[in-house]
């Protein structure tokens, strides 16, 4: 078992959170994030801080966050602990970077992707570490070819560290961002895993590096294939009705955002996954054989890539 390096990890992220803004900041070619750094006050139940970066109404971006975080605390909120009691009274380090991506044209997807390091610690025991993280996308309207270059890219990080990783965490991905009560995915899927530590410090941390680097790899060809696409109001309306879902999931099912609210952390940050603007309609039905009907009867069910 190799040794577990904290700083190894945490610099990682910070530069894996600039390279992203960097390439995002690229692909939209006007917007820009704006850096709010921040600091837990002493006392609070939450120690540690972090970097949030924000992009609002850029040229092809309406809104964007892409936040580092590096907290610790006493003992590990209820929605940890819920399927791990193990770690119940243990203190713990909790390190990631998380982003969602809302871009204007409804043609490009909404993405999220985040990659994170948990260690849980008592005194006189072996500490209990384990990475998680993954990417999704959501479309509105999609392609065919886009959606496989998505999960080809998918396939390919997972390649060197087992031929069955890529269908194991694709498999996780769809069950994970599941709406129960629309009977439906969120989007067409990708990778998720949490718990990760079958493999040393160093190959888990490797894959992490991976699906971390992987994410622009796999999102930035798409929007710029997509972002001069004409759209409309049809088109539009369409795209706020379907951000509703993503609130839906996000408050309602989300691990991490429970586990952001319940631990005390930084509510800002936390919801900076929200859209800027959202609808609901009751009783909603596409109009039959439109691009919207498709989208339901073609690719919120999983599927094969």
């Amino acid at each position: 078992m190799s040794a577990i390096n904290k700083q190894a990890v945490k610099k990682f992220l910070l530069n894996l959170q600039d390279s992203i803004c960097q390439q995002l900041e690229n692909a939209d070619g006007e917007g820009r994030f704006v850096e709010d750094a921040w600091e837990r006050e002493p006392g609070e139940k939450l120690g540690g801080g972090g970097r949030t970066r924000v992009m609002n109404n850029g040229l092809v971006f309406e809104q964007g966050g892409v936040n580092f975080s590096h907290v610790e605390g006493k003992s590990m909120p209820a929605s940890a602990t819920a399927h791990r009691p193990e770690l119940a009274g243990r203190s713990f380090e909790a390190m990631g970077v998380s982003l969602v991506i809302h871009p204007k044209n409804p043609y490009i997807p909404t993405s999220h992707a985040n990659v994170r390091f948990f260690i849980a610690e008592k005194e006189g025991e072996a500490p209990i570490w384990w990475f998680g993280g993954g990417f999704d996308l959501t479309p509105f309207y999609p392609f065919e070819e886009d959606c496989q270059h998505w999960h080809d890219t998918a396939k390919a990080l997972c390649a060197s560290f087992g031929e069955e990783v890529y269908q194991e965490h694709k498999e996780w991905c769809d069950k994970y961002f599941f709406l129960p009560h629309r009977d439906e995915t969120r989007g067409i899927g990708g990778l998720f895993f949490d718990d990760l530590n079958q493999w040393s410090f160093d190959e888990c941390f490797d894959y992490i590096k991976a699906v971390g680097e992987g994410y622009c790899d796999a999102y930035v060809p798409i929007v710029e294939k997509r972002k001069e696409t004409p759209y409309g109001e049809r088109e539009r309306e369409f795209q706020l009705y379907r951000r509703g879902r993503y609130v839906e999931f996000n408050l309602v099912y989300d691990r991490g955002t429970l586990f952001g609210l319940q631990s005390g952390g930084r509510t800002e940050s936390i919801l900076m996954s929200m859209p800027p603007l959202a609808r609901w309609e009751y009783s909603y039905t596409p109009e039959a054989n439109s691009p919207e009907a498709r989208l339901y009867s073609d690719y919120l069910k999983p599927r094969e890539w």
